[in-house]
């Protein structure tokens, strides 16, 4: 049976504020839990109806695993389908660059993304096309946002994810910039090279100011149809399919 104590920390991991201050988040579905049960992350504990208990197979013995009825599970799911399994998993410890590491690869620079939705698919996407790190801006949306969590299908459990100033990482970095701009050299006919930067910004307004004068590949995806523009994951996917392409392309 669920305390009150427990439905009240579990609701309160919507927030940033309470993951923060519990180190936890939540993590919701068979498929994402299991993901993130074989990775390194560390899962505090687990939730599960008796139905969907047998869907997860064997478990850690030292897990705490706590089973509820479907009723319980429903005061405590944010989804609007819940599948009956929930986990609190320990927040990553924050990380340090590893700078040779990052030198030798393409990673994703995303400038203030908003919705979760986006950054979700973006995280998926990156793991998708082998992008392994995903640098973010302060003001992007918090990965560990259930909606960010449940968006990436478990892909949060692989990717690395970092949150610092674009503009010092940019400057430390010492790796040639590719920025996503209306205006631009089309990006079928630029060399991403071995590595780089893949510089995403937000919805509305795209890169900031600030981060646009550290670019320096401007590029585009060519616009052939009568759309304004296209939605920052969907672009995303664009440009990570393209380096993919020109890595695997016979020399």
């Amino acid at each position: 049976m669920l305390s009150k104590a427990q439905i009240s920390l579990i609701t309160s991991l919507q927030h940033k504020k309470f993951r923060k201050q519990h180190g936890l988040f939540i993590v919701e579905g068979v498929k994402s839990v299991l993901e993130f049960l074989s990775s390194d992350y560390q899962v505090h504990s687990l939730f599960t109806t008796a139905e969907a208990r047998t869907k997860m197979g064997n478990l850690p013995q030292k897990l705490k695993c706590i089973e509820v009825t479907l009723t319980e599970f429903q005061k405590i799911s944010g989804l609007t389908n819940p599948q009956g399994v929930l986990a609190l998993v320990h927040l990553p410890t924050v990380e340090s660059f590893d700078w040779a590491l990052l030198r030798q690869q393409h990673n994703l620079l995303l400038d203030d993304i908003q919705d979760p939705g986006n950054l979700g698919t973006i995280i998926r996407t990156a793991e998708w096309f082998g992008i392994n790190h995903i640098i973010c801006s302060i003001g992007t949306v918090d990965a560990f946002n259930p909606k960010v969590v449940q968006a990436t299908m478990g892909s949060l459990a692989r990717v690395k994810m970092y949150y610092t100033s674009l503009g010092d990482f940019i400057k430390k970095s010492e790796m040639p910039t590719f920025g996503a701009l209306l205006e631009g050299k089309s990006i079928y006919r630029t060399d991403f090279r071995n590595a780089g930067l893949i510089i995403m910004g937000n919805e509305g307004n795209g890169i900031s100011h600030e981060i646009v004068e550290k670019v320096d590949h401007a590029v585009t995806i060519p616009r052939i149809g009568n759309a304004e523009s296209l939605n920052v994951a969907v672009a995303t996917t664009v440009f990570c399919s393209e380096i993919a392409r020109q890595k695997l392309k016979p020399s």
